[in-house]
């Protein structure tokens, strides 16, 4: 079938498996062409009754995706009232989790902030040995505001939660398949096949099963929607103070947000240091 662009995703299908090839370049980062690239798939896909699977990917060999603009964040005005429904980053990802489609991530490599958020929000996470993820948001003055407080919560449980979310440190793919952050860790070369055979085994089966079976489990978990708001209205109170500017500028000053820097899990974890004031 021939290939569809939508902003920086494009997708092709073939045997019901959606195949989605994100390429967002220089920095692979989630802004506001990503999540409106990512508003017209998805409003394809659910039009589309021959997809029944959407596997996503990245053309950058380095980076799923990085993060949240933080020239953008620090561009934005907080609002002047309390927001009374979840925020457009976190209310689009997850559409991912409650289309009627399975939804799956195939990484190797970084993911962090609003990338990590992105792959939370899909059913489910396939991991090479170089991936590496994390949400370092509070240490920039904020916490994470497109769905990982929520998502880490449920799938690691709280402590781990909270650590990840607190401390800002990366969490290697070894770790992470211990924690339930992915499913599993695979050898690169062995990611793609058993990324496809899960795939093209769920996209046999009737997308109204599929689509029934994501709501059942779901139901056993409870609902997710009023904790997003709730992770939206905390991010605008901290961003509400300003407290954020100064620790994000920081960032940016110390080399945050290049991909010489993020590539490294140890420089980026100096920059946080840095940041911090952290000797």
């Amino acid at each position: 079938m021939s290939e569809q662009s939508f902003g920086p995703f494009s997708l092709r299908v073939a045997d019901g498996v959606g195949w989605v090839v994100i390429d967002h370049p220089p920095k692979q980062l989630v802004d506001g062409p990503l999540i409106g690239g990512l508003m017209s798939l998805l409003d394809a896909v659910e039009a589309d009754e021959q997809v029944h699977v959407l596997v996503f990917e990245s053309a950058d060999p380095e980076f799923f995706l990085m993060h949240g603009d933080v020239e953008q964040i620090l561009a934005m005005e907080a609002p002047a009232e309390v927001p009374s429904e979840p925020n457009f980053a976190a209310a689009t990802f997850d559409r991912c989790r409650t289309m009627g489609v399975a939804t799956i991530g195939m990484i190797d490599g970084i993911a962090r902030g609003g990338g990590s958020e992105f792959l939370l929000s899909l059913d489910m996470r396939f991991s090479g040995p170089r991936t590496v993820l994390g949400q370092p948001e509070v240490a920039m003055g904020i916490i994470p505001g497109a769905s990982g407080t929520q998502r880490l919560a449920r799938l690691v449980g709280r402590s781990r939660a909270l650590e990840i979310v607190l401390s800002g440190n990366d969490v290697t793919a070894e770790e992470a398949a211990d924690i339930g952050y992915v499913n599993q860790v695979l050898p690169s070369d062995q990611l793609r096949a058993l990324t496809t055979q899960v795939a093209r085994r769920i996209a046999a089966s009737p997308r109204l099963s599929i689509a029934k079976a994501k709501q059942a489990v779901d139901a056993a978990l409870g609902p997710v929607e009023p904790g997003l708001l709730t992770e939206t209205q905390a991010m605008m109170a901290c961003s509400a103070t300003g407290q954020h500017v100064a620790l994000m500028q920081r960032f940016l000053d110390a080399g945050g947000q290049t991909r010489e820097t993020e590539r490294d899990p140890a420089a980026m974890a100096a920059v946080i240091d840095e940041m911090l004031g952290i000797d």
